[in-house]
Formats: structure tokens, sequence, C-alpha cells
């Protein structure tokens, strides 16, 4: 039997380590299986001897969310229940990481993708890339961490306008709102970012508890829980039914608000 090729891969520059979603046929989708890939990477390089993580995605994106094959099985097993089970664990590993983290977005960073990529210490993005909370458009709510996060980088009022509109946020509209720290032409993303992190990986011991005092683990956790209840109610709503048929059959969705 022929073994499917590996959804993410990894690459050694000296303490530097790169991490790369690489499945560009769903631009990198957080799939089951790209999670537990994703998991199984991170600890790799905790049991190595790096000293800066940098996440970044193959081909045209960065990360376009959830696998929408695998969202009609949500309704089964319950929205809230998949994101403990299956998200949730990686997003807390990356907050409890043991070293700086820097996320370079090559492209659009959509739904828990665009989660994946706050929890950087440092995000840089090409000129390409794009920033969409795309939940409301399938009926469903902020996930991933991201009614934590988005609030702390970009302000209440701006998070809120992002999460009910859905509507995409350019990267130089990104960087002007903060939600960015660099902004770099395309074919410059990848050196810069191995830049920075080879300057972090030369630091002094304190880099990690530096990033550690920023968390705030216990409002996470709660805002954790707090999406995957609503998540939980959201998922078993009328409205996801239609905006998952309406994202299949390539149609704008009819919601009923039940």
């Amino acid at each position: 039997m022929t073994q499917p090729p590996d959804r993410v891969t990894l690459t050694a520059h000296g303490t530097v380590v790169v991490i790369t979603l690489d499945h560009p046929p769903t631009i990198n989708a957080l799939s089951s299986t790209l999670v537990g890939e994703l998991l199984a990477a991170l600890d790799t390089v905790v049991r190595g001897e790096f000293r800066a993580l940098i996440i970044t995605g193959a081909g045209r994106g960065f990360c376009s969310g959830a696998d929408m094959k695998e969202l009609p099985g949500w309704r089964e097993e319950g929205a809230g229940q998949v994101l403990e089970r299956l998200y949730h664990p990686l997003f807390r590993t990356l907050r409890d990481f043991p070293m700086p983290i820097i996320m370079a977005v090559n492209g659009p960073a959509v739904g828990i993708g665009m989660s994946l990529a706050l929890m950087g210490d440092l995000v840089l993005a090409a000129r390409s890339a794009y920033f969409l909370l795309s939940f409301a458009r399938i009926g469903l709510v902020p996930d991933g961490g991201l009614t934590y996060l988005l609030p702390r980088a970009i302000g209440g009022t701006r998070a809120r306008e992002m999460a009910l509109l859905a509507e995409p946020l350019a990267a130089d509209k990104a960087l002007e709102w903060g939600l960015i720290n660099r902004l770099l032409p395309d074919e410059e993303l990848a050196d810069a970012a191995l830049a920075i992190a080879a300057r972090l990986a030369e630091g002094p011991a304190a880099l990690p508890f530096t990033r550690a005092l920023f968390q705030d683990t216990a409002a996470h956790e709660a805002q954790l829980a707090r999406e995957a209840k609503a998540q939980q109610r959201a998922g078993e709503s009328d409205d996801f039914r239609e905006g998952l048929a309406a994202f299949q059959q390539k149609r704008l969705p009819k919601f009923k608000g039940e």
C-alpha cells in the first residue's frame, strides 16, 4: 500500500526549525490528519536542540481553516466536543511552547487558520496574505481562542467587526491595525523569518520565560471553554446545516436565525 504524503514537513536550520503545513490541495486546512501531524512535529521540536520555531504554509496560502469535508461530522459528534478533542490540544501546546514562535503567513489565514497565525509571538505576513474570520458564513462562532487573541491584538471594536461581517482583512491593513508585526514582499518572507528566528535563537535563556509572561493561561482556558459551549449550540442550529449546504452547493446561505 502506498503511504500518503506527509501533510507537515520539518526543516532544521541550525537551532532554528521550520514547520511547514504542507497540503496545498486544501490550502493546508487543519484536518484531523494535519493537526495530528502538527502535534507530532511540535513534539519532535521540543525533544530536539532547537531554540526558535517558524510555522508557515506550503503553496498559495497559510491555512484555510478547518477541513470543510470534516465539518458535517461536527453535527454528529458536537462542534464543541470536536474543538476540545482535536483543536484545543494544539493551541494549548503552542501557548505553552518552550521557545519563541514566528508565524510566517504566506497567504490566506482563514477561520481557525487565523487562530493558528495569532499563536505566534511574532507574526510576519506576505503582501499577498489576508485574514478572514469566515465562521459567520457557515453559521458558526469564532474558535481556536480567537475571541481571546483577536481583541488583545486589534481591540474589541475591530475584532467584533471582523467576526460579525466576515470580511477579509488585507495584509497592509492588518499591519496598520496591529494584527501583524511586519509586512514583506512575498519573495522575502521566508528569509526574513529565518533571520529573525536566528536572532531569537541566539538570545538568552530568558526569552521563553518572557513569552510565557505574556500568556494569561487562565483567561485563555476560560475563553476556549466559552467558545466550545457556544460552538456546540451553533453546530446544532439549522443555520449551520444551511451554511454547510450553501458552501457545498456554491451559493449564498439563507439563514433564518434558528
